[in-house]
């Protein structure tokens, strides 16, 4: 077996899994100024209350599991794009904080205050997330030991920005098709109308970055002639985003919800068949690109974690199941409610 692919994959699946859980939850974020009074304020705040803590810990087993089995990646990423890093460190951190101080007063400049830090750091972490991804496809400069020598400010030029773009309007269609499943009455029939518009804004930005990813990134598509599997990919993408205007107009929102997961893991799906076997790609030169394999642990190392894994990732999906499981229906503010 080759543990390097193994880890690859498994990388991935981590990071689709972040993607689609916390990514609604970005969303919901994203969408809190919709919410007219308090009331639907704290059901905003509320269908996620239970559930985004757990969310992101699919990041942070992210984190530690590209540390422990691609060491040098892990760490030209956090040198690379330690100001980004930071970033969303911040973003999470304001989210957080937004969410267990708001109602803590029931001063409306209190309240206030926080729901707008909750908006603003819900839009900047799916940003940066999207931006972050768009400099790992285009590249970065590094030097012959795989170290970045370049500065944020190169990261930051139009195909980055368009992939950030595109990855917050794909977070806000998710979390307005996961606040409609969670509301009812008014409040529900307007995210019928975000649903649109998020659907709208993600295709808009969707179908330009997949232009120019086509236009400015070429090696993009190399893959597919070792790998044509990968085409599979691609249309069950089309599919998955064809799927959602249909189920939303069918009033489907749990068929909604699943075609917006499976659009969120085919683009993960695509972004790693576009990588591999790189990890971090080097632009201008990629001979200095970090693989899986000139920045891996040793054999012995990842053999060793894939079997803490196998053991370990039963236990993770029984326990988010059951918590999603607990949490089902609509949202029903009580007394210890946000």
């Amino acid at each position: 077996m080759d543990y390097n692919v193994l880890w690859f994959v498994l990388l991935g699946v981590l990071l689709a899994g972040y993607a689609i859980l916390d990514g609604f939850d970005l969303g919901v974020g994203i969408l809190h100024p919709v919410a007219r009074t308090d009331e639907e304020r704290r059901i905003v705040l509320n269908s996620i209350g239970p559930i985004w803590d757990g969310n992101e810990v699919w990041l942070v087993t992210f984190g530690g599991a590209l540390f422990a089995a691609f060491p040098e990646a892990y760490a030209t990423a956090f040198s690379g794009f330690y100001v980004a890093f930071m970033v969303v460190l911040f973003a999470l951190i304001f989210r957080a904080v937004s969410i267990e101080f708001r109602g803590k007063m029931k001063s409306s400049r209190w309240r206030t205050t926080w729901d707008y830090a909750f908006f603003g750091s819900s839009l900047l972490a799916s940003l940066v997330f999207g931006v972050a991804v768009g400099a790992a496809m285009d590249g970065v400069p590094l030097n012959q030991r795989g170290i970045f020598i370049g500065r944020f400010v190169d990261q930051l030029h139009m195909y980055p920005l368009l992939v950030g773009v595109m990855t917050a309007a794909m977070f806000t269609m998710h979390g307005a098709i996961y606040l409609f499943l969670k509301t009812e009455g008014a409040f529900q029939k307007r995210l019928e109308t975000w649903m649109w518009r998020g659907f709208g804004c993600f295709l808009a930005s969707y179908l330009l970055v997949t232009i120019m990813t086509l236009v400015k990134i070429p090696r993009a598509t190399q893959n597919f002639q070792d790998h044509p599997w990968g085409w599979l990919l691609v249309f069950l993408n089309v599919l998955a985003i064809a799927n959602i205007p249909r189920a939303i107009h069918q009033r489907r929102a749990v068929y909604a919800f699943v075609s917006s997961s499976a659009t969120i893991a085919a683009l993960v799906c695509l972004f790693g068949l576009a990588l591999f076997p790189n990890l971090i790609t080097s632009n201008p030169h990629p001979e200095n690109s970090l693989t899986i394999y000139n920045a891996a642990s040793s054999q012995k190392t990842l053999r060793i974690m894939a079997v803490i894994a196998l053991l370990g990732m039963p236990f993770v999906l029984t326990y988010t199941g059951i918590v999603y499981w607990t949490f089902r229906g609509k949202v029903r503010l009580e007394h210890h409610s946000y």
